[in-house]
């Protein structure tokens, strides 16, 4: 079988008089051939005492961006040896494509070579960093509860359509996806106090364990870790396109409050939902534990059931709708804010909704220890 000839480009050298280096380039200069260095045309010159270059190219065929690099290389050598360039041998097109390169110089900067700072500078630029960041989000929380009084007011100006899909895309859209997970968690702690419990033959236990764990802390931390990641990146994102677009400062160059038109709606969408999300993610991790309960361990549902209601406590409720509440303005928050720091450019977008659920899940599992330390206080 005849083997496909490889493209290959030629350079050759000659002075054509005392002070010019004629170079000839020939054959073809294409991407995946073999094509000289730039490297060669720089020795030349070193080894000669020209002072300008010319080229020669009768003898050169096919050619793409690899002659153009080669011949960007040689005028970075010999702007270096200030030897002028004398590019009237080159073909028009190549010329035209090298005009129009060098036609934006390069800013000054731009290229930054690659060093690692000191450990102590790094430390301060991130500290720098996080006392900013600490300021901008105090700013935004207030902003939030300005416009929140003025909704308590009946002056905060948005859409009531727009809370309305909101409160459906957080709520009633995101069933599935919590059903899901709940139902999940409700068997994976079935399973973990299953085991232990069977030890001691008090399998009845397990429907406590779940019941408690879920209503109390686990239903409304699981919901908030799925609308973090759902919700909350969903606002950042829609709210750095905006950025991008534009759209928010149009909203304030007609004289329409962001926080209200935007950030308000949805804070208030995702405070009322997350409580009625939390509610249901019990009931199906109850299910879950109900499931592993029945057919793993033997114990007949009616008595799982009375086991689970005979031991739940109205405070749990109460303290579970509290978590998710507080989860849901956070998360809010934490979304509109990251949106509302996207740059403008689309790989600042995908930033921010990153950034938004980072921030939600931390702020979820803080709040969550406070939350615990205070009711541990108070003994409830």
């Amino acid at each position: 079988m005849n083997q496909p000839r490889t493209e290959i480009g030629e350079i050759a050298f000659r002075e054509a008089d005392n002070d010019t280096l004629l170079v000839t380039l020939s054959g073809v200069w294409k991407i995946g051939g073999e094509m000289p260095s730039a490297d060669e045309v720089r020795k030349a010159l070193e080894s000669s005492a020209v002072r300008r270059m010319a080229f020669e190219t009768r003898d050169l065929a096919d050619w793409d961006s690899t002659l153009l690099t080669f011949l960007l290389k040689v005028r970075d050598y010999a702007a270096q040896e200030q030897i002028q360039i004398l590019d009237e041998g080159l073909p028009q097109g190549a010329r035209r494509l090298i005009a129009l390169a060098l036609a934006v110089p390069e800013r000054q900067g731009a290229r930054k070579e690659a060093r690692r700072e000191p450990f102590l500078v790094r430390v301060g630029e991130e500290g720098l960093r996080f006392f900013r960041s600490a300021g901008e989000m105090v700013g935004f929380i207030g902003e939030a509860s300005l416009a929140f009084l003025r909704l308590l007011q009946g002056r905060a100006r948005f859409r009531s359509s727009d809370l309305a899909l909101f409160i459906q895309e957080c709520g009633a859209e995101a069933l599935p996806i919590v059903s899901l997970i709940s139902l999940l968690v409700g068997m994976i702690l079935a399973f973990v106090a299953a085991i232990q419990l069977q030890l001691f033959g008090a399998q009845i236990f397990v429907a406590d364990i779940v019941g408690i764990a879920m209503v109390r802390v686990m239903g409304a931390i699981m919901t908030g870790i799925i609308v973090a990641g759902r919700t909350g990146a969903a606002y950042a994102a829609q709210l750095g396109t905006m950025q991008v677009n534009e759209e928010v400062d149009a909203l304030q160059t007609l004289g329409v409050p962001p926080m209200e038109f935007l950030v308000l709606p949805r804070m208030l969408a995702l405070a009322l939902m997350m409580p009625l999300l939390c509610l249901y993610s019990d009931l199906m991790g109850i299910l879950g534990g109900m499931i592993v309960g029945v057919f793993m361990l033997d114990l007949g549902l009616a008595q799982y059931f009375h086991e689970t209601a005979l031991h739940l406590e109205l405070t749990y409720f109460w303290i579970g709708l509290f978590h998710s509440f507080v989860f849901g303005i956070l998360i809010a928050l934490a979304g509109c804010l990251r949106g509302m720091q996207c740059g403008r450019s689309a790989s600042e977008v995908g930033h921010a909704a990153t950034s938004a659920v980072v921030t939600s899940i931390v702020s979820v599992v803080l709040a969550t220890a406070i939350i615990t330390f205070v009711c541990q206080v108070l003994g409830i």
